[in-house]
Parts: structure tokens; sequence; C-alpha cells
């Protein structure tokens, strides 16, 4: 059956949270929009926390998406950052159980392993694997002069930030892997349905999927 559903990943934080929105058209992975929520100016941690919650009910009101990927907050050896973390996940989450979306969460780890096939790569490298797995929405309809506007690929430097992109990696993680989940349902039932990433590369052969560094320069999460 032809996929149809929209998917929204989210990077938590307390002073940056990324987001990033994907439509999936049965293989095709489109960008709806990608950004980053500042909380940077707020001092008090409740007014961050107030923030998170009504930004995160106006993404989903604005992208309406079936389902919700997050990314878990990682365990390092700063306990507070841990913390601060954990309470921008759960409020996230919060808001995602009021509108009734589906949740799932996936472990850094695994969304850098199942963007670029490596649990290690950088940042960058996710950024760089996203600009060629991700295409636009179609364009606009003609003009009146039957003439398509000109439009620019989007590019994944452009954002001043790699929280956004985190996000984007989280929800093509969660397309990923529903797609490996609908594989070992098939395969129980005989079918031989393929999905998922290596589905993507078969069904993809003129993309360049090698990860490259992009040039940085952009902030980091705190």
């Amino acid at each position: 059956m032809r996929q149809d559903k929209i998917i929204l990943g989210i990077d938590p934080g307390t002073n940056i949270m990324g987001y990033g929105a994907i439509h999936i058209i049965g293989n095709d992975i489109r960008l709806l929009g990608a950004g980053i929520i500042s909380m940077e100016k707020l001092k008090d941690q409740p007014l961050k926390m107030k923030r998170i919650f009504e930004s995160t009910i106006d993404l989903l009101e604005q992208f309406k998406p079936d389902e919700l990927s997050i990314e878990a907050p990682f365990f390092g050896k700063n306990v507070q950052s841990m913390l601060k973390l954990g309470r921008a996940q759960g409020i996230a989450i919060a808001a995602a159980l009021v509108r009734g979306v589906p949740i799932f969460e996936y472990s850094p780890k695994k969304i850098k392993q199942s963007v670029t096939g490596n649990g290690n790569a950088t940042k960058e490298q996710v950024a760089a694997m996203l600009q060629k797995i991700v295409s636009l929405p179609p364009r606009s309809p003609l003009s009146p002069k039957g003439r398509e506007p000109e439009r620019k690929a989007f590019d994944f430097t452009e954002l001043k930030y790699l929280d956004s992109t985190d996000a984007l990696g989280a929800a093509i993680c969660h397309y990923f892997h529903d797609g490996m989940q609908s594989v070992r349902n098939s395969s129980q039932s005989g079918n031989k349905k393929v999905s998922g990433w290596k589905a993507f590369l078969a069904e993809n052969p003129g993309r360049n999927t090698s990860p490259q560094p992009l040039s940085s320069g952009r902030g980091a999460k705190t």
C-alpha cells in the first residue's frame, strides 16, 4: 500500500530546540520545513518549559503530523545537562500526548546509523546525507504565462544550527525504522515487501550517498 504520512522530528533542548517535518509519499521523502526554537534569552527554567510546550503545540498544528519522532537525551558526564534535556524532551512529549500524536524515541547513535550508516557520524555528516536524501515539495502551479517559477534547491548549509538537521534526522530515522517494521510484518505474512534504508539506495541508484562534511561555523546546542 502506498505510504502517505507526515513525520515531525524534534531535537529537544532548553536553549535550542530543533524541528524538521517530512512528508512521505510512496518512496519519496519531501521536506516540509525545518528550523529551531530559541530559548536562549529566557533565563527562568519554567518559562523555557512553557515555551517548549507552546512551540511544540504550534508545530503540531502547523504540520499536522501523523507521528512524532524525538531524539532521546544523550547520556554524557554532565548530569545537569542530562536532566535539562530530559525535561525538555518530556515537555515536548506531553504536548504530543495532548494532541493525540503517536510518539517514537530514538537514541542519537540510532539516528546517525539510520541516516548515514555510521553510528559515530558527525553532525555535519548527518546534515550532508540529509541533503542527498530529502527532496523539496512539488513545484507551485504554472504562472499565468505558463512558466514555472524558478526554485533554488534547499541548502542545509543555510540552517544556522545543526539542531534542525538533527531533528530531520530523527524523522528520517523513524521513516526507515518504520519501513523495516513493515518488512518484518510482511515477511511473516509471506510477502516480499522491501522498505527502509537499503530499499531507498536500491530505488535511487543515481544518488551519491557518501557523506561529505559541510562547512560548520554554526552554533551548537548547550
